[in-house]
């Protein structure tokens, strides 16, 4: 706040610009014509549209994402949906999605990492797109594109097996040595080397050896990728990614200074990063993930009594991707009892007349100065930071929502 001047006064000067201005004209409902329209506004056909959680298991937004993402298929020709969700795991519900064998249940329990399957929004739109394969020659694809790093690190097993399993010889080593460098899976999966690193197995003399024949693995599929279908391909350079990122993942999680979480997260990004580039391949294509994890500034997170710093996935992929790429971060007006002040985005945008309203970020940037931030009583919901409305393309705006856990 600056010196001198009241909270009073600054709610004043707030109400005064949003008084020289029309809050709807920034806006219009979220429905399929507000859609379109907002993607002819942009200043090119986004490969990768992404639409940001401020909050994860928000039933009524995963609603909206799913007619979202409807209209997209059926009238903006996309064909490819990405969650943040563990990437390997992603296969299955893909691999379902082309065939239908198995069964939805089975799909839901095996198909997602962070407990996502359980959502029955998640439910519905695996659903509904193998429905649509069902009855379409062009297939839609499903992608989790989160490194398998559900609150720890999982075993990078799958991933380099897989791999090897894909290329011929003469290969970096047999596969009997690469299980007996891997051992016991639970030496990977060590919850406690998230909070101890002195019980994370990332630099131990295995863990080194195994860095070194995954390089050389990716190396070999370079090499050997006329050999290979596009879907072979596809998938070794997704074990390829994993592999490597998942050993550097390791490898730092046995780092014990300060910089140690804030080092992880922005590994972690880069992860996802690298997928949604190989996603923008298929694209145009839907992504669906935190806020945090795709916008474009530099995201700042409090943990423990540090405030951690990174570079997003979103802000990686933008540098590649350019215009190419375009961000909807989503704000919940109502939610339960936890109301915004009027003096806040959050607030403002309630004032719009429909329940879901899509906004053009940039314009509302410039036409409401000084907002105060909001505050919320639910510290996993992230509300919008005012001053980086201008890296945002648009806002999914939903009035209400029901009290969450």
């Amino acid at each position: 706040m600056e010196v001198g001047i009241s909270t009073e006064s600054l709610h004043r000067k707030f109400n005064d610009s949003v008084e020289c201005m029309d809050i709807k004209d920034t806006a219009r409902p979220l429905d399929g014509a507000g859609v379109s329209a907002f993607l002819r506004s942009l200043p090119v056909r986004p490969l990768l549209l992404c639409l940001g959680e401020a909050r994860h298991f928000v039933g009524e937004l995963g609603e909206a994402r799913n007619e979202l993402f409807r209209h997209l298929v059926e009238h903006e020709g996309y064909r490819s949906f990405a969650i943040e969700s563990d990437c390997l795991r992603g296969l299955v519900v893909d691999d379902y999605l082309a065939t239908g064998a198995g069964s939805l249940d089975d799909v839901m329990e095996r198909g997602f990492s962070h407990g996502f399957g359980a959502s029955p929004a998640n439910r519905e739109l695996v659903r509904w797109m193998r429905a649509y394969n069902a009855e379409h020659d062009e297939k839609l694809r499903f992608f989790g594109f989160d490194g398998p790093l559900e609150y720890w690190a999982a075993s990078p097993r799958q991933a380099l097996t897989a791999l090897h399993s894909l290329l011929d010889g003469p290969l970096p080593c047999s596969r009997e040595t690469l299980d007996a460098l891997l051992g016991p899976d639970e030496r990977w999966e060590n919850e406690a080397a998230a909070s101890d690193p002195s019980r994370s197995i990332g630099r131990s003399a295995d863990a080194r050896r195994l860095r070194l024949i995954a390089d050389d693995l990716v190396a070999l599929l370079e090499a050997q990728a006329p050999r290979l279908s596009a879907r072979e391909r596809e998938r070794a350079e997704l074990y390829g990614r994993t592999a490597v990122g998942l050993l550097r993942y390791h490898y730092w999680l046995a780092d014990d200074s300060p910089a140690r979480w804030s080092r992880l997260s922005a590994l972690r990004d880069a992860m996802m990063a690298a997928n949604l580039r190989a996603i923008a391949e298929h694209g145009p294509a839907l992504v669906f993930a935190h806020n945090l994890h795709l916008q474009r500034n530099r995201s700042l997170m409090s943990f423990g009594d540090q405030t951690l710093e990174w570079w997003s996935a979103g802000a990686i992929t933008a540098t590649h991707l350019g215009d190419r790429y375009a961000f909807l971060a989503s704000a919940l007006g109502v939610v339960g009892d936890d109301v915004p002040s009027p003096d806040t985005v959050e607030g403002a945008l309630s004032a719009l007349p429909w329940d879901r309203s899509l906004v053009d970020a940039r314009r509302l940037a410039e036409a409401v100065t000084d907002p105060a931030p909001r505050t919320s009583r639910d510290f996993k919901y992230f509300p919008l930071d005012p001053a980086h409305l201008d890296m945002i393309d648009g806002i999914v705006f939903l009035k209400r929502a029901a009290a969450l856990d």
